[in-house]
């Protein structure tokens, strides 16, 4: 196993706890928009973001961090053994545990998972089947989403693909007293010393993205607010899975106008290595300035 890719922000290590490389039509249909002639007029997304066809990569990844005392897991993936309608998703076997105490984060040790939203790709690891139930991974945590988002859910027309996944991944994690909701207002709000959940609609309408500073350091993780870099040249492109695609545009346009030509770090949650970097200006819009794991 190879040791978590992480980057330095002020006194704290954030950790990338790979899961899997999603399949290479998961690009295609999920930002529909990012066709191969749009993403070859960005050749700085070659190789890393692209392949040499431009069709556009897209991973599965949560991020670990020790913050004021608190180990802290943002988002949880897809999960082990989940039956899921999207074949990519469906009943994985992956090796998530033992990369996570790799990165100094067992799942007992775990203090605070936070959700960026309720979409199954962002929950799975929630639970983990133990004598034929679903029961939390991280037993000693508190689940912290935003109020907003799992209301919304509540009373929503799910079809039965959503129904499970909250039967499988986020039931048990309330009926266990575990999740907390958070009312996230415009301004943010501070969850631990450093740590702040930021309002970002529009895929979700209770979405909400991560900002941790340290030492005047400032890193930011995305959730699905922004999928891929494809969007910071092209913020009108969305997700097929947007909510309220209208909206997801004006948070990404706020969202990437606001880090632009700041020392912030962006850490994509779907973004494929190297994952992580600066925004920039770019023939009018933006692009991402990598920033290499283990590096400043």
């Amino acid at each position: 196993m190879t040791t978590p890719a992480s980057w330095t922000v002020g006194d704290v290590t954030v950790h990338r706890v790979d899961e899997i490389l999603l399949p290479r039509a998961t690009g295609p249909w999920l930002l529909p928009d990012a066709t191969p002639d749009v993403v070859a007029g960005q050749a700085w997304l070659r190789p890393d973001f692209a392949d040499d066809e431009n069709i556009l990569r897209i991973d599965s990844h949560s991020f670990a961090f020790t913050v004021d005392g608190l180990r802290v897991l943002v988002d949880t993936g897809i999960g082990n053994g989940k039956e899921r309608a999207n074949p990519a998703w469906h009943r994985l076997d992956t090796d998530f545990p033992q990369r996570l105490t790799a990165a100094g984060h067992s799942p007992d040790s775990v203090d605070l998972v936070l959700l960026t939203h309720l979409h199954a790709d962002h929950v799975g690891w929630n639970t983990r089947e133990a004598d034929g139930e679903w029961v939390p991974t991280f037993p000693n945590a508190r689940y912290l989403t935003s109020r907003t988002e799992r209301e919304f859910w509540a009373g929503y027309a799910m079809d039965e693909a959503r129904r499970q996944m909250f039967r499988d991944s986020v039931i048990p994690v309330e009926e266990a007293g575990l999740l907390h909701l958070v009312d996230v207002p415009a301004e943010g709000v501070e969850v631990a010393p450093g740590l702040r959940l930021l309002p970002t609609p529009g895929h979700t309408p209770g979405h909400i993205a991560v900002e941790l500073t340290s030492r005047g350091r400032t890193a930011l993780i995305t959730g699905d607010c922004v999928h891929h870099p494809v969007q910071l040249a092209h913020p009108g492109i969305g997700a097929c899975v947007d909510i309220d695609p209208g909206l997801s545009e004006v948070t990404r346009r706020e969202l990437l106008g606001s880090l632009a030509g700041t020392d912030t770090l962006l850490l994509g949650t779907h973004f494929a290595p190297p994952t992580a970097g600066r925004v920039v200006p770019h023939q009018g819009a933006y692009r991402l300035s990598p920033v290499p794991a283990d590096s400043v």
